[in-house]
């Protein structure tokens, strides 16, 4: 299996709506992950993915075909030396080592081409699959915040994971 992370593009469309058209991805994202995924969602995203500057999205591929995505967003004003983490992976490649990769892949960009010191993870306490990639990837329990998130009528905590650059240039240099 190759993976990569490579710049979004419009004929990732379908695959893009196949794949994010699904609760159990959507149920662990921000609202600005639509469900149901509809093509309208996707153009959208693909849109705003291709020309934003400062973000730096990437679709996750697979032998071919886009089946996530992968962001990393630089901070502004005095949070200016940190990048904020967020990805996300279509169900079908669940437990196969791909989201570590891919989130290993994200902070490496991110560290060998943002002059940040701090890439940090919010997410749900519930999300189990993510706390692990997380971890594997070096990322320390910063925070949690209880009953903070509030997604369909329903209260959850909220993890903040980081990796520092310190820690990764360590990880790195033992690979």
């Amino acid at each position: 299996m190759e993976l990569k992370l490579r710049p979004w593009n419009i004929s990732d469309l379908e695959s893009l709506v196949k794949y994010a058209n699904n609760w159990n991805i959507a149920k662990n994202l921000t609202d600005k992950f639509p469900y149901p995924y509809t093509e309208s969602s996707g153009r959208s995203f693909i849109e705003f993915a291709t020309k934003n500057q400062i973000d730096h999205i990437f679709a996750i591929e697979v032998n071919g075909e886009a089946v996530g995505g992968v962001g990393v967003h630089p901070q502004d004003d005095i949070h200016c030396k940190n990048a904020e983490l967020g990805y996300w992976l279509a169900e079908p490649f669940w437990n196969k080592g791909i989201s570590s990769l891919a989130v290993k892949e994200a902070v490496d960009f991110a560290f060998n081409n943002i002059e940040i010191d701090r890439v940090y993870a919010k997410i749900f306490g519930t999300n189990l699959s993510s706390q692990r990639v997380l971890e594997k990837n070096g990322f320390v329990l910063e925070g949690r915040f209880e009953k903070v998130i509030f997604k369909n009528n329903e209260y959850f905590d909220e993890l903040i994971y980081a990796q520092r650059r310190e820690n990764w240039k360590k990880n790195t240099t033992n690979r």
